[in-house]
């Protein structure tokens, strides 16, 4: 049946999300300047790896509530460090969860663009629903793109303070759209956090767009149909118009 919506994850479905340094040199490079040097960049290098880490290890754990951006650096990055370093750090943690989040080899997956376009030339509003520690990084990509102005919502879970698989990720996006979850499809490129989370929802369809973290995680829960790319997505919604 033709969707009342899609909504859609950010990394690894929307764009590529390749790995980087979990302490990018360009960020090491602000923090020590902001601090004036009371870190070494060694030790901020190792602080942020480590913090990475940690902060990685708590995300696959099935959490129902997000942590802020004050609350990840308090827990997994400053702890340990001098107060010189410390209250810098603090005054500016909107702006280095920004750097931390941004990549600059963010690329489209093949054939977005054209299901973006699919749906809205067939008036499906569309909408982002992602876990990230900085949604304005994500915002600034898709302006970038050109592709902002399709999605009439994007959820972040840095802003709404609870993360995927909880369902009041999907349910924020479909009150705002103003449509029953039970008539969307939820397209996702992670089993335990975007398909699990679809189900929990009560979604219509939850479509699974394979990423390179896909094969590390468990092969449940099952979506109702697997897609390579944006075009197969294209496609999935040709045949509902």
């Amino acid at each position: 049946m033709r969707p009342d919506a899609i909504l859609l994850d950010f990394g690894g479905v929307i764009a590529d999300a390749p790995p980087q340094r979990s302490a990018p040199p360009a960020l090491v490079l602000r923090i020590y300047n902001l601090t004036k040097g009371a870190l070494s960049p060694g030790e901020i290098q190792r602080s942020l790896t480590t913090g990475a880490a940690k902060y990685a290890e708590w995300r696959d754990e099935d959490w129902p509530d997000e942590l802020s951006q004050a609350e990840v650096w308090e827990r997994f990055v400053l702890p340990g460090w001098p107060p010189a370093a410390q209250v810098p750090v603090r005054g500016a943690v909107r702006h280095l969860s920004y750097d931390w989040a941004w990549r600059d080899n963010w690329d489209l997956r093949p054939g977005i663009p054209e299901a973006v376009h699919t749906a809205y030339n067939a008036d499906i509003p569309l909408a982002i629903v992602s876990n990230t520690l900085s949604g304005a990084a994500h915002r600034d990509f898709l302006k970038k793109t050109g592709l902002n102005p399709y999605f009439a919502v994007q959820i972040y879970s840095d802003e709404a303070g609870v993360r995927k698989p909880n369902p009041q990720m999907i349910w924020n996006a479909t009150d705002e759209l103003g449509v029953p979850p039970e008539n969307c499809w939820f397209v996702g490129d992670s089993r335990r956090r975007d398909i699990a989370c679809a189900r929990r929802a009560d979604v219509a369809r939850a479509i699974l767009m394979p990423s390179p973290r896909t094969g590390r995680e468990p092969e449940d829960p099952t979506p109702d149909d697997t897609i390579c790319d944006g075009h197969e997505l294209c496609a999935l919604i040709a045949k509902t118009l």
